[in-house]
């Protein structure tokens, strides 16, 4: 029941635009993720707020990595691990590189 009332509360007749109440429709975004914008009693479009956007983009980018990781390791034929010493030869790095790098700290 609560999700009814929250999507109930997100709705937006298309008329509201038309009638020049487009900047305050917009100022419910603040408080709002998104609002659906009905046309002819029917859902027309939504608009998302830039935060919803970017969250519901990351999400969207990082299954597109996941499926993408999933097909490289199925087509992989097995072998899914290089070798230290293979990478480093093949980006010219070497042990003595490694030695004289200082330690970095990551928080």
């Amino acid at each position: 029941m609560e999700f009814t009332a929250s999507v109930l509360t997100r709705l937006v007749p298309i008329t509201q635009f038309n009638r020049g109440q487009a900047s305050r429709i917009f100022d419910r975004l603040r408080s709002e993720p998104e609002l659906i914008v009905l046309k002819n009693n029917q859902p027309s479009a939504v608009i998302l707020a830039p935060e919803e956007y970017a969250r519901l983009s990351e999400i969207a980018e990082n299954y597109r990595l996941l499926l993408e990781s999933s097909r490289r390791l199925s087509a992989n034929s097995g072998k899914t691990a290089i070798p230290a010493a293979d990478v480093m030869r093949h980006l010219g790095i070497t042990d003595t590189d490694l030695e004289e790098t200082e330690d970095l700290e990551i928080e």
